[in-house]
């Protein structure tokens, strides 16, 4: 079973993030494999452990992104490809990435893809089901279970706090959400195994792309940090005269009554 990861690196959000000229500085932020991509990552490498075949992770961005692969390998994938972008591109969105993932994943024969069901930094969940629609093959979004046999394919995926029961057939893209398994940690031996596996490295001119084509159809206007949370309101006194406080607060402060 031929098996690939969408998988992308991303800034640490349990890290400090700061803003300068309206831009997330990269200079002392921690960057690391999107979490959502690991429990894909988790999900493809026993899925091949049970039915057989190969894992490739796959990822679009600079050579920084070289050491989230490796840790993808390390985890247990068997091959990576880094399409490097950096000396192509200023800027890209979703329509970007997943341009250039589908082009890529063209020339590839394809049993299952999987992605994160989005990216901590961006969270829009757009470039798995857009390289989907671009392969033209069925996807499966937020999934907290998936099944196999022979060709057909049983998904449980999250609606809401619900859950939705799925039948559908390879090939086939589907997004991990949280639940779908506990990925592993890279273990030392997994670790130096993974500075042996292959990691090839392609441009935009090796997938026939230019700029023209993967053009961004969006523009980020501003980034900023949340305002401070204001301390809480603790009210005092009879039930009743709480409950006229409350209401006037949410009238005239808040505004929401």
């Amino acid at each position: 079973m031929n098996i690939y990861v969408l998988l992308k690196r991303t800034f640490d959000t349990e890290e400090k993030i700061s803003i300068q000229n309206g831009q997330i500085a990269e200079d002392g932020a921690e960057f690391i494999i999107n979490p959502y991509d690991e429990y894909a990552v988790e999900e493809a490498i026993q899925v091949r452990d049970a039915h057989g075949g190969e894992v490739t992770v796959v990822t679009v961005g600079g050579e920084e992104s070289e050491k989230q692969l490796r840790t993808a390998l390390a985890m247990g994938a068997d091959k990576a490809v880094l399409i490097n972008t950096e000396d192509d591109l200023d800027y890209g969105d979703q329509f970007t990435t997943a341009s250039i993932l589908s082009q890529y994943l063209k020339e590839q024969e394809i049993d299952l893809i999987l992605a994160g069901n989005v990216a901590i930094d961006g969270g829009s969940g757009q470039v798995g089901p857009r390289v989907a629609e671009q392969l033209d093959i069925p996807y499966v979004t937020t999934i907290t279970k998936l099944e196999i046999d022979g060709a057909t394919v049983t998904v449980t995926r999250d609606v809401e706090g619900d859950s939705e029961v799925i039948e559908t057939s390879l090939p086939l893209l589907v997004t991990a959400q949280q639940g779908l398994n506990e990925p592993r940690y890279p273990s030392l031996p997994g670790i130096m195994k993974a500075k042996k596996k292959p990691l090839e490295e392609l441009e935009l001119d090796d997938l026939d792309l230019d700029e023209d084509d993967v053009e961004a159809k969006t523009k980020t206007i501003e980034i900023y940090l949340p305002p401070k949370k204001e301390a809480g309101k603790v009210l005092e006194g009879e039930l009743d005269a709480q409950v006229s406080e409350l209401v006037q607060l949410l009238r005239n402060e808040a505004k929401v009554v």
